[in-house]
């Protein structure tokens, strides 16, 4: 009776480890799954679409600060904004995920949360009804500098990256004639 007793906890024993074994072998697919999305990175302009939210970064603007005066907000590196839109393609309201610049030395840089007094804000919370579009400017703080957004989609396990160059547009002011002066022909 002992060795039945003793074969049938042999038996318990490596029907449990199987169930283990197989559990585990499921999570560990599972895992593959969904890592084996891949993580692009996208030129400005170019159409993204992750899960259900499509983005498109259109332009970038450095600013030294936001508003004028005493209410001048100035920051502690550069204002960088990011001019965007995100559609939401699912049948039911979503958040878009924030976003974060990195550097090519591998520095991050958070969206900021407060948009006061930035042109066409698209907000830090942003909950996009079914079949509507968010767009307006992102707003970071950060040094000039090449860098890549960080998006997401409304998960937020599915990544990508936008590539932004740097650049700065410099517009020639019409500077106006002195008087007095004649002209040399």
């Amino acid at each position: 009776m002992d060795n039945g007793l003793a074969n049938m906890r042999q038996f318990r024993f490596v029907w449990l480890l199987a169930v283990v074994a197989a559990a585990s072998l499921l999570i560990s697919c599972g895992d593959i799954g969904q890592r084996s999305f891949p993580v692009r990175t996208y030129n400005m302009g170019e159409r993204i679409t992750l899960g259900h939210i499509v983005y498109v970064a259109f332009e970038t603007q450095w600013l030294t600060q936001i508003g004028e005066g005493m209410n001048a907000r100035v920051p502690q590196h550069r204002f960088f904004l990011v001019r965007l839109s995100a559609v939401n393609s699912l049948g039911a309201d979503i958040i878009v995920p924030n976003f974060t610049l990195e550097d090519d030395a591998g520095n991050k840089y958070p969206e900021l949360s407060s948009g006061e007094g930035v042109p066409q804000y698209i907000g830090y919370l942003r909950s996009v009804k079914s079949a509507e579009s968010q767009q307006g400017n992102a707003l970071f703080d950060a040094p000039p500098r090449h860098y890549k957004m960080r998006i997401a989609d409304e998960t937020g396990e599915k990544v990508a990256y936008v590539d932004i160059p740097l650049n700065f547009v410099s517009e020639t002011p019409e500077v106006p004639e002195v008087d007095g002066k004649d002209k040399k022909k």
